[in-house]
């Protein structure tokens, strides 16, 4: 009887373990996105064997690619995050007719849109927090991404940008917070929801602006502007 010889362990250069590797992601990307459909489908409760259904593979095979069911919720977390990203940055960069302020309830708005296509995922994470966050990744993605924003805004404004990190971690604090109450409560509309988490970030922003000498202009953007000049009061005669 012949013995099978194993294929040989891809060598790091010949090319073979980079091909591997993007397999390996690309395959996982689709297990995540099936998991995805599955917590839609099935509600925060949805089991392994329910994923894997929905991926069309056994449970062993979903194994193969995550280590366990923390692993699986954390890449659902990773994914969650990239999305949200790719909502907000071309929102807050966008260079049209909208001014700062309204492109902040614009970021908003579309943040608890997607929070309301996704409801069944954004409380399984937010609900599964133990000691291995599945949401922590995701966290720090997105802080990073608003942090380098806020950054770039506050230098261009001439203010120190020291104070960009922390107030990235806010905002995430902030948005997890709403959107689990938006969700939950169900009691308002997106639209005043997005009007009100816009109002607070936004009022909270341009306070710590003033603070640094940087005043709200007409048309809604932080502009340098300077303090009109008060001309001194009549001194009464009888003083």
């Amino acid at each position: 009887m012949a013995t099978r010889v194993k294929d040989p362990a891809p060598k790091d250069g010949d090319g073979r373990s980079t091909r591997w590797d993007d397999h390996r992601e690309a395959r996982r990307a689709e297990l995540v996105a099936a998991a995805v459909s599955a917590i839609d489908a099935h509600g925060p409760s949805a089991s392994i064997a329910q994923i894997a259904t929905s991926a069309g593979v056994s449970k062993p095979v979903l194994y193969r690619y995550f280590a366990d069911k923390d692993d699986l919720y954390r890449a659902v977390g990773q994914w969650g995050a990239a999305k949200v990203i790719e909502l907000l940055v071309p929102v807050l960069l966008d260079s049209g007719s909208m001014s700062m302020r309204d492109r902040v309830y614009a970021g908003c708005d579309a943040y608890l849109e997607f929070l309301g296509e996704h409801p069944q995922v954004f409380l399984l994470l937010v609900e599964h927090r133990n000691a291995d966050d599945p949401l922590a990744d995701g966290k720090e993605e997105i802080a990073t991404t608003i942090a380098k924003l806020m950054g770039d805004a506050l230098r261009r404004l001439n203010i120190d940008s020291a104070g960009a990190e922390p107030w990235a971690h806010g905002l995430i604090g902030m948005g997890l917070s709403v959107g689990e109450w938006y969700l939950r409560r169900d009691i308002m509309s997106r639209s005043a929801t997005s009007s009100y988490l816009a109002s607070f970030i936004w009022h909270a922003f341009s306070g710590f602006a003033a603070d640094n000498g940087v005043s709200l202009d007409s048309t809604g953007e932080l502009r340098l502007i300077r303090p009109a000049t008060k001309k001194p009061s009549p001194r009464r005669k009888d003083a």
